[in-house]
């Protein structure tokens, strides 16, 4: 009974093999429409009926000498229960929208790899869509409220598109398909598939049995499943950057998080799994990698005998966890140590951490590594000890400062963002005054502010009483949202005369006439698309274009600007005193950072850079170009 129930529970009729990483094959198989029809019927019947005690019999006998394999060789998710050609796509359209964090990204481009591999066609036209699979997000219940809103309009346009040939169908994935998957399917009855984080290889099987007429399902979570073998589809603007997951779930139990709800327990990604990716796209050209987990520093691979040793891991001094230390494996700064080797002018950022696992080895690694980017995330959550011990964040205000300082010491320069939560259960006025004071003695370039929003099934949800009134959270929002752009500026205007690189994205969003991109403590920048010299000595001139780095050096002029709320500074004017007040936003007059741009293109090296700018660029004869700093 116990291998036929862990068969059961853990891949729906099959059984999975990571393997090494394959690039996903279209398919080109065709079926009759009438040979389908009959198919269809009879794998109805299957559904209706359930599995028989044969059908897990014949799927572990059958799988016991060939785990999973194809006979190229290739990785297959063949279901025995599941008639081989019935879940082929047949070039059908797939549109995707995607909501939340850089994992949702990065899903996304695990499941379009696996529906690809089955034959299906991706488009960015809605209307042309004959599948819609939303990425979800369950963080906060404005992002769930999103995707209600998102589902009544699609089922109005597919009820539009009932009497046509295809039928569109619609799917939810992620963490809100697992938060929330019996509202799903029964409100309305606007969701025709579900698929949770770790149910992406099911996505074939979901979509034949939703085109049979029934509503398919799959929330289970692994304690495995990391995708190891499956090639994400890397669709980033231009093809300068991209994001590789190296961990998926979280052990922490923050009492007002529901990530290990929805994700399940933390699993690490084989290390060797990793850098071939990394390799690949260091020889497509890419430039800037993201590591990504939800909690990245806490990676551990003990995929592999030697890496199960028995050395307890290592916490930022005065940290602790809700659980017992865990020994072995290949810890995060080997992982970074290893991925910055690949390619010296490749940026390297990771996101998101916590603050518990930022061990010294880690913080002078990122010191000495040029292309590892001097730019932390250090989630605070809030400023007072006692509401971080009810959030369960295994740390006080004081150990945070003392992290705060010994990162500062270990890696100078380097530009510190965070989260924090105003209006947490129990927090009274006092603590939200220690919140602001710790903004002002910190001093980050970037921060993610928020009112606190329950959700169920975490330790907040049955433990705790959600005490604080609306409209005190959102007051007590708006003056850590002041505090931190008073202090954001302070730290940004310490930039002044100092000389940055930027690595170009593209085009502005604002105009079609200016470049944006991002400097090594990602602050955004906004420039003039205009030629510069190729090179130093060279009196010829080249465009700038996406993917190049070129340096700039940080001036001070008084412009106009505007926040986004809750998020980062965004610039919305030029150098100007006057102009239209954009709604949505609140306009603020102030001084603010101009750059100057040096007619460098594409020729500094990362690491020869941040050893000595003045060795790559004689800076007294370059021509100068006024830029606008975020």
């Amino acid at each position: 009974q116990q291998p036929i129930q862990k068969y059961f529970s853990a891949a729906k009729f099959r059984i999975m093999c990571v393997q090494p990483r394959y690039c996903s094959k279209s398919a080109n198989t065709t079926v009759s429409s009438r040979e389908k029809r009959t198919t269809v019927g009879k794998f109805k019947n299957h559904i209706f009926s359930g599995p028989t005690f044969q059908d897990f019999i014949k799927g572990l006998n059958n799988n016991n000498h060939n785990k999973s394999f194809a006979v190229d060789g290739e990785h297959s998710d063949k279901h025995d229960y599941l008639p081989e050609h019935l879940d082929m796509g047949n070039s059908r359209k797939v549109y995707f929208e995607t909501y939340g964090c850089q994992m949702n990204v990065n899903d996304t481009e695990i499941a379009w790899s696996i529906l690809q591999k089955k034959g299906y066609q991706r488009t960015v036209y809605l209307n042309e869509a004959d599948v819609v699979l939303l990425v979800t997000c369950s963080i906060r219940e404005k992002a769930e409220q999103t995707i209600w809103n998102r589902l009544q309009q699609l089922t109005a346009m597919k009820k539009k598109r009932l009497k046509t040939h295809t039928p569109m169908k619609i799917g939810i994935l992620g963490c809100m398909a697992e938060r929330l998957k019996k509202e799903l399917l029964e409100r309305e009855k606007l969701v025709d598939v579900l698929a949770g984080p770790d149910a992406y290889r099911d996505l074939p099987r979901l979509l034949t049995v939703a085109d049979g007429g029934n509503q398919a399902s799959n929330v289970l979570l692994s304690l495995e499943e990391t995708y190891a073998d499956i090639m994400p589809v890397h669709h980033a603007p231009q093809g300068y950057s991209a994001f590789v997951s190296i961990m998926r779930g979280c052990d922490n139990m923050c009492s007002y998080c529901i990530v290990p709800f929805t994700r399940g327990r933390e699993r690490s990604r084989p290390v060797s799994s990793i850098l071939e990716e990394v390799r690949m796209l260091s020889d497509q050209g890419v430039k800037e990698v993201t590591l990504l987990g939800q909690n990245v520093n806490s990676y551990r691979d003990t995929s592999e005998q030697q890496f199960c040793g028995s050395d307890p891991t290592r916490l930022s001094r005065g940290f602790k966890t809700v659980y017992r230390l865990k020994q072995g494996g290949v810890r995060f700064s080997d992982l970074l140590d290893q991925v910055s080797r690949i390619d010296p002018d490749m940026r390297i950022r990771f996101t998101s951490p916590h603050p518990k696992d930022f061990p010294d080895e880690v913080l002078h690694l990122i010191a000495e590594r040029g292309n590892i980017c001097n730019q932390i995330h250090l989630p605070a959550q809030s400023g007072s000890s006692q509401v971080l011990k009810a959030m369960r964040r295994g740390y006080t205000r004081e150990a945070y400062l003392d992290l705060v300082k010994n990162i500062k010491q270990i890696i100078p320069g380097v530009s510190l963002s965070s989260d924090f939560i105003s209006g947490f259960c129990g927090e009274s006025e006092d603590d939200h005054q220690q919140t602001l004071s710790l903004i002002r003695e910190v001093g980050y370039n970037v921060g993610f502010l928020f009112a606190y929003s329950m959700r169920k099934k975490t330790h907040a949800f049955h433990q705790l009483q959600d005490d604080v009134p609306a409209e005190v959270k959102q007051r007590r929002l708006e003056e850590c949202i002041s505090v931190f752009r008073e202090e954001a500026v302070k730290v940004n205007s310490g930039l002044i005369g100092s000389t940055q690189l930027i690595l170009v994205e593209g085009e502005s969003k604002r105009s079609a006439e200016d470049l944006c991109g991002r400097t090594d403590g990602n602050m955004k920048v906004i420039f003039p698309k205009e030629d510069v010299a190729a090179q130093p000595a060279e009196s010829g001139t080249a465009p700038i274009c996406a993917g190049d780095y070129v340096l700039v050096k940080v001036g001070w002029t008084s412009c106009r600007y505007s926040f986004k709320e809750s998020e980062h500074f965004y610039i919305f004017t030029k150098w100007s005193l006057t102009a239209d007040v954009i709604p949505g936003f609140k306009f603020i007059i102030n001084t603010y950072i101009c750059l100057v741009l040096f007619s460098v293109k594409d020729t500094v090296c990362l690491q020869s850079y941040k050893k000595n700018v003045a060795a790559s660029v004689k800076c007294s004869q370059m021509p100068f170009k006024c830029i606008f700093f975020q």
